[in-house]
């Protein structure tokens, strides 16, 4: 009698092993055809092109940040491992080789489709960069001009900073859906629906910045670097920059003493300087002439607690929009555009 209970609770035991064996083997089929057996691995360079990627992307793929937040992607040189990593993805989205100025030389001779490589700016006219020191035409020379030591050393020969301007975000967040939907047709339709939802929030914003700007009384505003080009041009100011495109150009005292004139003859009230930068030059000026400090943000990188904040582009650019309004509405005599020391 013991011996037939015991065969009969061996026979149920291995049954139910056998039973939650073959329930794990069918939700390991169901997560692998319904989690991320079939989704993309994107790297993206740095923020405005990571969240641009993850608008288009949704739940079609794991979209990775590769600078650091925190990190200044106009220095960033990628170390081996991240190079490692980037290949192992599906698609690898880049800004431009004029921001990120090691992609060239990096991805050369890499076998096409390992990774797919995405270029942000694909079909966008860039303006020049640093035209004291490159003197010619920026139409279809942009695509194939050399990328040599001058680049290397951050010296943009075009002005990188297109994702500050938002209808050239759209049309960046654009080639991004194109490019990506051209390399994986079967979620070009997930693509196409998350970019219109996406594009539209962006429309949104520019309407933000045209209704703003419309009736500035001062257009022209001072800031740390020269990276609100684009911005400027689409709604009519004029930025006047303490430095150059790249955050780590340092002015000369001659450049400081003909801005701080500058400041004074022209009555303005703020001078704008990056958060995740040092603001030693601006602070500086600032203290000389007797303004006051306003953050405005180049987005070129979050910190991790303004991720975890919920900030994003679309956001920042609204903080960036209300910080610009205390120029541009101010009373009193209009600002001049400073003169050219050409």
């Amino acid at each position: 009698m013991k011996k037939k209970i015991w065969v009969t609770l061996i026979t149920l035991f291995a049954g139910g092993a056998l039973a939650a064996c073959g329930n794990n083997a069918d939700n390991e089929a169901n997560s692998d055809s319904e989690g991320n057996g079939d989704k993309l691995s994107i790297i993206t360079t740095f923020y405005p092109i990571y969240d641009f990627t993850q608008n288009v992307v949704g739940d079609e793929g794991d979209v990775e940040l590769l600078i650091p937040a925190g990190t200044e992607p106009h220095d960033f040189e990628p170390s081996a491992k991240q190079i490692a990593q980037i290949q192992d993805a599906d698609a690898f989205v880049y800004h431009d080789e004029n921001m990120e100025t090691w992609v060239p030389d990096t991805v050369e001779g890499w076998e096409e489709g390992n990774p797919n490589i995405v270029k942000g700016t694909e079909d966008i006219e860039l303006m020049p960069g640093n035209e004291e020191e490159h003197d010619h035409d920026h139409g279809d020379e942009e695509e194939d001009h050399d990328h040599g030591e001058e680049e290397h050393e951050h010296s943009h020969e075009y002005d990188p900073h297109t994702w500050l301007d938002p209808k050239l975000a759209v049309k960046e967040v654009e080639a991004i859906r194109d490019q990506l939907s051209q390399d994986y047709p079967d979620k070009e339709e997930a693509f196409e629906e998350n970019a219109e939802n996406y594009i539209a929030e962006l429309e949104d914003l520019d309407q933000e910045y045209e209704s703003g700007f419309s009736d500035a009384q001062q257009k022209s505003f001072v800031t740390q670097h020269a990276a609100f080009g684009y911005l400027a041009n689409e709604y009519d100011l004029n930025q006047v920059p303490i430095s150059g495109l790249s955050p780590d150009e340092e002015p000369s005292p001659e450049r400081l003493a003909e801005l701080k004139d500058y400041v004074e003859d022209n009555d303005i009230h703020y001078i704008y300087f990056e958060e995740n930068a040092s603001d030693k030059i601006a602070q500086t000026l600032a203290d000389e002439v007797g303004v006051e400090l306003e953050v405005l943000n180049p987005l070129e990188s979050l910190t991790d607690n303004q991720i975890d904040n919920g900030e994003d582009y679309v956001s920042v650019m609204q903080d960036n929009l209300k910080a610009l309004e205390k120029t541009t509405d101010t009373e009193g005599e209009e600002v001049q555009p400073e003169e050219s020391t050409e």
